[in-house]
């Protein structure tokens, strides 16, 4: 065990100068370790190996305030490992009520013209939704899809409900400007300010 530690020393003292082939080699050593404690933790394999990648994400960022036991990192990893999964486990449980809470009510027979015209309306949505970045997206999907409100949404996705409104409504003029033309609405460039 002592050569072990001793090389776990080398190999951390390595990565804390940024060396990544030594923090690779850390995360081969400790990979499969890990994996098994997230697996019995999360007992679903996709939601494990998300979580053995925040374990490590974790230990490389968090990297200069680690505290290494007995000269391995692999009890920090753990810990953190246990913390990720239940970190999981939550994000799992508010994703399931909210699906619980969502209204299902059966879809009406339609005529082939309407049917038509839907598929048209769809078609155009979802064109107009990939003009969208990623939390543009989230928002417009929050309040128009979900039907929270701005306030509520934003406080969903950590940001301000002024920026939220802002990003609302440029959102809008972009997706308006997808599906009509640049003619009927302005051209407006994606806000990419905060950090979501």
């Amino acid at each position: 065990m002592g050569n072990v530690e001793s090389e776990d020393r080398s190999l951390w003292a390595e990565s804390l100068q940024g060396n990544g082939d030594a923090f690779g080699k850390l995360f081969d050593r400790y990979r499969e370790r890990v994996f098994r404690h997230a697996y019995r933790l999360t007992a679903d394999r996709h939601d494990a190996e998300d979580v053995l990648a925040a374990a490590f994400l974790e230990l490389w960022r968090k990297r200069h305030r680690v505290r290494i036991v007995d000269g391995s990192v692999l009890p920090w990893l753990l810990v953190t490992t246990t913390n990720a999964a239940r970190n999981t486990a939550r994000s799992t449980a508010r994703y399931r009520k909210l699906l619980a809470s969502i209204e299902r009510t059966p879809e009406p027979a339609e005529s082939s013209e309407s049917a038509y015209l839907q598929k048209t309306i769809s078609g155009d949505a979802a064109k107009a939704l990939g003009t969208l970045g990623k939390v543009d997206l989230q928002l417009v999907s929050l309040v128009i899809l979900e039907g929270y409100s701005v306030v509520a949404a934003a406080g969903i996705l950590k940001m301000t409900p002024g920026t939220a409104k802002v990003r609302m409504h440029r959102a809008r003029q972009r997706m308006k400007s997808a599906i009509t033309g640049p003619a009927d609405a302005k051209s407006i460039p994606a806000f990419e300010g905060g950090k979501r």
